[in-house]
């Protein structure tokens, strides 16, 4: 499956072969020990994977459910009216195929694929930027389209990448793709980074937006006993970043059920996918609605006082405790 895909997650494994991660777990130790495979957080890719980017479709088929669960998730933050510009990448691909039902919005894109899922959507503007085709990932990279984002200004930009750690941020294999990636940044007011458990705690060669950028990740709950990816959940937290964990919908091979969103934790929106906050201290930006105000933990995972009132929001705030205890 890692030669076939490039990467793969264990949760994944786990159900292909209908076994408990754990298991999984232990047969990637032997299989690194042979020099077979590089484990991941939560997966595994072929040796050398630092430096080495997997092609589209390769890409495509790693975390799937994940990657749905997250753009359900990141497409629920998008409002009717909206400007936003959305980078190259499966999860982005995801992303783009729901906001084709959000009327008013205009979207800037450097990826065809991206394009491709909203050509058809009445009610949406595709702004494409100019530069050179990248046959691997299907977007527009070079000089061209760094120069067609100079003095555009948009909401958000929802942007993916190869991995993401709390001390450099995003960041992707390839040069070209990081250099554009980065202009995106530039013309947003807001960055939301889509990254799946396998890339927490990857680290590739070419950084695109620094940690203290990254106003929210969006991403899936880490398995049971994935601790690394789970540590890089709360150190991101710790510098800021916001947090909402999309649910898959089912827990993972092996795992215990996850415990029920506490009250007031679940968007029950119509055509909106329920989603949980994580808190987190020093949150630097906010949205405005209903409820309690931004969340902070202090070091022993207690909602500090004045950052939100009723039982509800003293749940919320020991999310990501329980995430570290799991």
């Amino acid at each position: 499956m890692v030669r076939a895909n490039g990467a793969v997650s264990l949760r994944e494994l786990a159900r292909v072969v209908q076994t408990s991660e754990v298991t999984v777990r232990r047969d990637v130790r032997a299989l690194e020990a042979e020099g077979l495979l590089d484990r991941r957080h939560g997966g595994a890719v072929l040796p050398g994977g630092f430096t080495r980017e997997s092609g589209f479709p390769q890409k495509s088929l790693s975390a799937t459910a994940e990657k749905t669960a997250i753009a359900d998730l990141a497409a629920s933050l998008v409002e009717e009216g909206e400007a936003i510009v959305v980078g190259a990448g499966t999860t982005t691909q995801e992303l783009a195929r729901r906001l084709a039902r959000v009327p008013g919005l205009t979207v800037v894109t450097n990826s065809l694929l991206v394009a491709q899922a909203l050509a058809h959507a009445n009610r949406v503007e595709v702004v494409m930027t100019g530069g050179t085709l990248r046959g691997s990932n299907y977007a527009l990279v070079g000089s061209g389209a760094e120069q067609s984002l100079q003095g555009l200004r948009v909401s958000r930009a929802f942007l993916s990448g190869s991995g993401l750690t709390a001390e450099r941020g995003l960041s992707t294999s390839n040069m070209l793709s990081a250099s554009v990636d980065r202009a995106l940044v530039q013309a947003a007011a807001e960055v939301v980074v889509l990254a799946d458990h396998t890339k927490l705690g990857a680290d590739t060669m070419f950084q695109t937006v620094p940690t203290d950028v990254i106003t929210r990740l969006v991403t899936d709950e880490p398995p049971v006993h994935d601790d690394r990816a789970i540590t890089e959940l709360q150190a991101l937290a710790d510098q800021g970043v916001q947090i909402a964990v999309a649910s898959t919908g089912a827990p993972s091979a092996g795992s215990p059920q996850s415990p029920p969103a506490p009250p007031g934790d679940t968007d029950t929106s119509p055509g909106r996918p329920a989603r949980r906050d994580v808190p987190l201290p020093g949150q630097r930006r906010t949205r405005g609605g209903a409820g309690p105000g931004p969340q902070r933990l202090n070091p022993a995972g207690g909602l500090e006082p004045g950052a939100g009132a009723g039982a509800g929001a003293v749940e919320r705030s020991t999310r990501m405790a329980d995430l570290r205890r799991r």
